[in-house]
């Protein structure tokens, strides 16, 4: 595309009633045209994430409408599905009255367009019908506990690696994480607490994610994590930093000593894995993380073949 077509381009953008923005891989706002900067607020020298845009709207009572209780859990769970697919359709509310039909494309780096059109004439009752799905679908991916995806979404998003690495591209990882002793956590402050350190943890963990990675709660203390195109070194380093993280956190205002750690297990997909043979390799990882003495992670050392991923 020359010169003059990108600056045509950017004339019709900035000229059209339609919302346009670009996003980067770490939800920051990249490119918006002036319909975008005007419903969400956004001056048109500055770039914030997607969540400052949400949080100091909502603090104004402008913008999306969000009929959440609590907005920080709100955007831990809607930020855990957010871009992880590569195209999504929604319908969104305004606070200024508008109805607004969202799509969102994703590129394979995170960049992520997003295009909103004015659907306000449609009538209230079949919007209301509509927005009550797209509630149950939400909450068909969610784990009730943590607000972070749960089991469901996360096998998606496995088979999505296993897929994209079939079709010729770059081979992706998949985590297998443990909260270490956590029994006892419940049995020393009771499950109402271990449920804080749950929390906690998925909060950590989700704030450290690219666009394209997934986090979910599997059951129980066990969660997964999946690292599209992304090699085992990189990973490595991705896991370290969050095992900093959770190592430094102290969830229990009343125990103010009290910290936590996890122990991973860490595989790099196969072009010709199966999601079971894929999960069993991060599966034994994690098992061998555990007994090397937990609060670590683990890269899978195939036995027969110590040449493709071992250490």
């Amino acid at each position: 595309m020359d010169d003059d077509v990108g600056e045509r381009i950017g004339k019709l953008y900035e000229a059209s009633d339609v919302l346009v923005a670009v996003y980067d891989g770490f939800d920051r706002i990249r490119y918006a045209n002036r319909a975008f900067r005007n419903a969400y607020f956004v001056a048109a020298d500055e770039d914030p994430t997607w969540a400052e845009i949400m949080r100091r709207n909502h603090a104004f009572g402008r913008g999306t409408v969000l009929r959440v209780d609590d907005l920080e859990a709100w955007l831990i769970s809607t930020q855990s599905r957010r871009g992880k697919t590569g195209f999504r359709a929604f319908e969104t509310d305004l606070c200024d009255g508008r109805w607004l039909w969202m799509t969102e494309t994703v590129q394979a780096d995170g960049w992520m367009l997003c295009i909103a059109s004015d659907i306000s004439h449609i009538r209230a009752d079949e919007r209301a019908i509509r927005q009550d799905r797209d509630v149950a679908i939400k909450a068909s991916y969610t784990d009730d506990l943590t607000g972070v995806s749960n089991r469901r979404f996360l096998t998606a998003r496995i088979e999505q690696i296993l897929a994209d690495h079939r079709a010729g591209g770059a081979p992706g990882c998949l985590v297998v994480i443990d909260l270490d002793h956590f029994k006892l956590v419940n049995d020393r402050f009771g499950h109402q607490t271990g449920d804080l350190v749950l929390r906690d943890f998925a909060n950590q963990i989700q704030s450290l994610l690219r666009r394209s990675d997934s986090f979910g709660r599997m059951g129980g203390e066990e969660f997964a994590l999946t690292l599209p195109a992304t090699s085992l070194e990189h990973a490595e380093l991705i896991l370290e930093r969050m095992l900093s993280v959770v190592r430094a956190s102290c969830p229990l205002a009343q125990y103010p000593e009290f910290s936590y750690t996890f122990s991973a297990g860490l595989t790099a997909s196969r072009a010709e894995d199966t999601l079971s043979e894929f999960y069993r390799r991060a599966d034994e990882a994690l098992y061998q993380a555990k007994v090397s003495g937990r609060n670590r992670v683990h890269a899978y050392v195939d036995p027969i073949d110590t040449t493709a991923e071992a250490r």
